[in-house]
């Protein structure tokens, strides 16, 4: 890697107070003191992030990290939960969570009473496989290329209740939609009763054609839920469109909550059929919260929801959305058709956004990863073969630059031998 280069490119990624390199332009600290239309309104919201200089990371499906204006804000959730103490726990509490609910259903498009908050999508969807009301020799369709923890609930299923769990492969290049639904409905028998389907595979980032698929399900008597742990503050979308029964979904992933924060979206009148894992404070409720007592928890995540989504709105979702999909197609149109490159993400637009996969011929996904981080301090994450998957995903974030993505398409040409 040219030095010059490697050292411009570090100064860019240090942002905030302690670092020894200064941002590239913008010092904005909070959302409401950018310009949305000035020139440089992405280096703003860049500058709006604490980065680590110590590597670029492009790694933020895990985890995106917040922003220092929604961090402080948790920070001051953290200390007035702590100063009331009791007193909070016992009066508002509940209340709050609501309110934090409420403006999460607005955002994904479902009403108060169909979601509530949970702490992860694994939670979410467990949730729904184990209080499902299961006989034994019903038949549940999920995929290969699905959350793997997920998989393993639908197993704890077969153990439990005595049914099948049948796993189908989503074509990683698809030649329409119809191809992937075709891919599901054949699956189905009288005895399907569930399927689980990805809104977003969280290892190529393929976005679904999900709609078309809970159409094709509902006309077979099949529910349909949808895994989006990578969808919500990812991509504009309405989940009442999505005409789904069951959504769970990761608020530390792209809607950049604290850890420990997820949704569960449950259509009108599905809840009452499921049985809760939990038994809640008042048996037999006839509302979502039926299933969604955990006991006493950190409060003030929940209280972080309102900060994180007002800092996407202010950025705006449509907007986020084409930045990050700019983003991804920004270094995959470089290196798609290069020899020895894979692009494990379908090449149409509307069928990815931030979210793509690529490996390299001459190296393991496990390489190719440790390569990128110990020569080239980029960090990502390999996939070894899950669900015929082979490469490392790369999650870039708004805070991402051109040139991050300029170094990591040299560090893949070099590796590959097209430098």
């Amino acid at each position: 890697m040219n030095k010059r280069k490697f050292l411009k490119s570090m100064a860019f990624l240090g942002i905030g107070s302690g670092s020894i390199f200064t941002p590239k332009k913008s010092t904005a600290k909070t959302i409401a003191a950018i310009d949305p239309n000035a020139a440089d309104f992405w280096e703003q919201i860049r500058a709006s992030y604490k980065l680590k200089p110590d590597y670029i990371n492009l790694e933020n499906g895990y985890y995106c990290f917040l922003p220092e204006e929604t961090l402080e804000n948790y920070i001051k959730h953290l200390r007035e939960v702590n100063y009331q103490a009791s007193n909070y726990m016992r009066t508002v509490q509940w209340d709050n969570k609501a309110k934090s609910a409420a403006m999460l259903a607005e955002l994904v498009g479902a009403s108060p009473e169909e979601v509530v908050l949970t702490r992860n999508t694994t939670e979410s969807i467990d949730l729904i496989v184990s209080g499902y009301p299961w006989k034994s020799g019903d038949e549940a369709i999920v995929s290969n290329q699905d959350y793997e923890s997920l998989l393993n609930m639908f197993e704890l299923a077969e153990r439990r209740y005595g049914i099948k769990v049948k796993r189908i492969d989503i074509p990683m290049h698809p030649e329409n939609d119809a191809q992937i639904v075709s891919v599901y409905e054949k699956a189905i028998t009288p005895k399907t009763k569930l399927m689980m389907v990805p809104h977003i595979v969280n290892i190529t980032g393929h976005i679904l054609p999900v709609r078309q698929i809970a159409d094709m399900a509902h006309s077979h008597g099949v529910e349909i839920m949808l895994d989006g742990a990578h969808a919500v503050g990812h991509f504009d979308f309405n989940i009442s469109d999505l005409d789904c029964d069951y959504y769970g979904s990761s608020l530390h992933k792209w809607l950049s909550v604290p850890l420990g924060c997820g949704m569960l979206y449950v259509k009108k009148g599905k809840s009452a059929q499921i049985r809760p894992l939990l038994a809640p404070y008042e048996l037999d409720q006839k509302t979502l919260l039926n299933l969604n007592h955990i006991g006493t928890h950190a409060v003030s995540t929940d209280l972080s929801v309102i900060d994180a989504i007002n800092f996407l709105n202010k950025m705006g979702i449509k907007r986020k959305e084409e930045r990050l999909r700019y983003i991804q197609r920004y270094w995959s149109d470089q290196v798609r058709d290069l020899p020895g490159i894979n692009v494990n993400t379908p090449q149409e637009s509307h069928r990815s956004c931030a979210i793509a996969n690529v490996g390299l011929d001459a190296m393991s996904p496990a390489d190719v990863a440790k390569t990128l981080m110990e020569k080239y301090q980029i960090f990502t994450v390999a996939i070894n073969g899950a669900g015929g998957v082979n490469g490392c995903r790369i999650s870039p974030n708004v805070y991402t630059s051109e040139e991050d993505m300029d170094q990591f398409v040299h560090a893949l040409k070099e590796m590959s031998g097209n430098a």
